[in-house]
């Protein structure tokens, strides 16, 4: 089991989670277990009375069962896999377990004290188990979809998406008054226009390094060895490309990369090579205010209190969904903002977007994900209910072709 940085810390906070329930009060507003703290060990997740209390804690907390409880007994499963898991190699973690009443039993300890492995294997059974029954249960406690629903319903997604970047260029503060609110501006406008063209992941956009014209590009092996893309200019292709180490990818093995980089030459539509240029030349030195320069493309403005230039996965996701809410969502009080009913949200959903509109478009599960750097199987089970009202459509548009022929 490897587990990348990120993903990780979001294991780490799941658990921190389930041991703060188990520590918190009976009697206060968590309602926990009441565990001692000296009793909280990671040799207590080999237990399936731990796991069973923690799911009816969190169903009763909620009402219901979601995706969140069939993936933290995922991580239980991935914690006790045969051969390859952590807590299969460390017995020794069963030292400071002690029984607790209606949790653990004194013969459950004595039975994983004689048979590790053999406790491991019965409790990975129980959360297979455990998981499949509440996948069968559970419900959707938000619909990903619905801040940007009014764009996905559209004939064209991306067409309506694009309004937002039109309505940045249409309120573009003046440079030579405002440098800051302007170099701010422009930034917005290539986010949005970087996420719509590439697809990818808010890990690998706010990564993304900058190499500017006449500077030597960063080697693909470094890059490797960082996990990152570059944007760099291709006097070859005489355009600004993106490179990206299929390493990179959170989906690196699958078959979309074949262990091949993501290549991409940027289009120059719309005057995107006009702002990239003016941006990393001028902008871009305006937002670092001198400042220690991550090299990446996207970086903050940097102001007295706060320092640091680079993004991390909070700061860009708001800064994405600022964007949303300045430019995006429609205000008629004002008059401002490009689109009525669109909601605030982050850059994940610019990946919904663009396999929205090529299925609507082409009705191909393949081209889709090849817009979002997956694979035709993601793409329909999470894409998939967008597109039976439009295959009729696409099928009909092909057949009607004939009788307007004739």
């Amino acid at each position: 089991m490897a587990w990348g940085e990120e993903t990780a810390s979001q294991k780490i906070e799941h658990l921190g989670l389930m041991f703060g329930a188990l520590a918190a009060s009976p009697a206060g507003i968590v309602k926990g277990r009441g565990v001692l703290p000296s009793q909280l060990t990671f040799g207590l997740l080999i237990f399936p009375g731990v796991w069973d209390w923690y799911l009816q804690w969190r169903e009763q907390r909620r009402g219901f069962y979601t995706k969140w409880e069939e993936d933290m007994l995922m991580v239980a499963q991935a914690l006790t896999r045969a051969e390859v898991c952590w807590i299969r190699q460390h017995p020794e973690l069963l030292r400071n377990v002690r029984p607790i009443d209606g949790l653990i039993a004194p013969e459950e300890i004595e039975f994983a004290s004689r048979d590790w492995h053999g406790a491991s294997d019965a409790f990975h059974r129980h959360a297979a188990n455990r998981s499949k029954e509440v996948q069968r249960v559970m419900r959707v406690h938000c619909d990903p979809f619905e801040p940007i629903m009014v764009i996905l319903e559209a004939d064209s997604p991306l067409a309506e998406y694009r309004k937002i970047t039109d309505e940045i260029l249409k309120r573009m503060p003046n440079e030579g008054h405002y440098p800051r609110p302007a170099a701010e501006a422009v930034r917005s406008f290539l986010t949005l226009r970087l996420g719509l063209h590439l697809g990818l992941r808010q890990k690998k956009l706010r990564q993304l390094r900058v190499c500017p014209r006449g500077h030597f590009p960063t080697s693909e092996r470094r890059l490797e060895d960082m996990k990152c893309g570059e944007l760099r200019w291709s006097d070859r292709e005489r355009g600004w490309e993106v490179l990206i180490p299929s390493v990179a990818f959170k989906n690196s093995g699958s078959s979309f990369f074949g262990q091949k980089p993501f290549r991409l030459i940027l289009p120059d539509l719309l005057d995107l090579y006009k702002y990239l240029d003016v941006y990393i030349e001028r902008h871009r030195g305006v937002l670092l205010a001198g400042a220690k320069d991550p090299g990446t493309l996207f970086v903050k403005t940097v102001k007295t209190t706060s320092t640091e230039a680079a993004y991390d996965s909070t700061t860009f996701y708001e800064a994405w969904r600022t964007v949303i809410q300045r430019y995006g969502i429609y205000n008629p009080y004002t008059g401002r903002g490009a689109i009525q009913g669109l909601l605030p949200h982050g850059p994940h959903n610019v990946r919904d977007i663009l396999a929205t509109h090529i299925l609507k478009q082409t009705g191909s599960y393949e081209q889709a994900s090849y817009a979002i750097q997956d694979t035709p199987d993601v793409v329909q089970q999470h894409y998939g209910r967008f597109l039976p009202q439009d295959k009729a459509a696409l099928a009909a548009k092909i057949l009607h072709q004939v009788w307007e022929a004739a």
